[in-house]
């Protein structure tokens, strides 16, 4: 996005960083920011960093996604995707289906989709539910034939494939055969349901191909989408004026 902006990029990688011979977070982003860079786009394993360095910080820092908690600008690329073909977001029925405890998507499509006024079903296994995730204002369902039927929007989020090395699942099989998407299950939404997937698939495991490749589905128009959406993002922070 930064480059069709003519931006120059620099990417950092923690591996081959100073970071590896100990030097802290704080310090790299300090020098980062004194070598002139305009924006800090980041992407960390640990939640919470890029509100951390917005404190540290004179420039903008973009969430890239941080650990389990936010992916803003996904969020907004599916918002944008919902808009362009529903044409509106309030009064809505999203279901999303998938690993909530431990998606970062599905977090920040929730404070999204419910502050515009969407009804928010969530979709998962029991041990893939997050404590409290109703006081967010969503609807839980522990059946994917519930909780999709007739709803406007379904997003089915990536299965993380070690959650069935740490026991949250029996297995892979067992999970596409109670919560994966297929072509029978999606007739229970309504006739002109979206299907939306965040990224990567696995195919067989959230998702059957049939419906990932199907008419309903707007997975490749969500990655075009993002591509604009980041460079709207990007635009805006740059204080651009006509």
């Amino acid at each position: 996005a930064a480059k069709r902006l003519s931006a120059d990029v620099v990417n950092f990688s923690v591996p081959t960083s100073s970071v590896v011979k100990g030097e802290t977070l704080k310090d790299t982003a300090l020098t980062i920011q004194a070598l002139g860079a305009d924006f800090v786009v980041i992407r960390h394993s640990s939640s919470g960093v890029p509100h951390m360095l917005s404190k540290i910080l004179d420039i903008s820092i973009i969430n890239a996604g941080d650990g389990a908690n936010e992916h803003p600008t996904q969020a907004l690329l599916d918002l944008f995707t919902i808009r362009s073909h529903k044409k509106k977001i309030e009064g809505l029925s999203v279901a999303i289906i998938g690993d909530i405890a431990h998606s970062r998507v599905a977090l920040s499509n929730i404070y999204a989709l419910t502050r515009l006024g969407a009804e928010v079903r969530v979709v998962c296994p029991p041990t893939l539910m997050p404590a409290g995730i109703g006081e967010l204002g969503v609807k839980t369902f522990g059946s994917i034939e519930e909780g999709i039927k007739d709803t406007d929007v379904i997003m089915t989020l990536r299965l993380q494939l070690e959650r069935q090395s740490k026991g949250f699942l029996p297995s892979l099989e067992e999970y596409f055969t109670l919560y994966g998407l297929t072509a029978g299950r999606l007739k229970l939404a309504k006739k002109d349901a979206m299907v939306m997937h965040p990224g990567p698939m696995n195919r067989g495991v959230e998702i059957s191909s049939e419906v990932a490749d199907g008419p309903q589905s707007v997975i490749l128009e969500q990655v075009t989408n993002g591509l604009a959406v980041r460079m709207a993002v990007l635009y805006l922070l740059g204080g651009v004026k006509k």
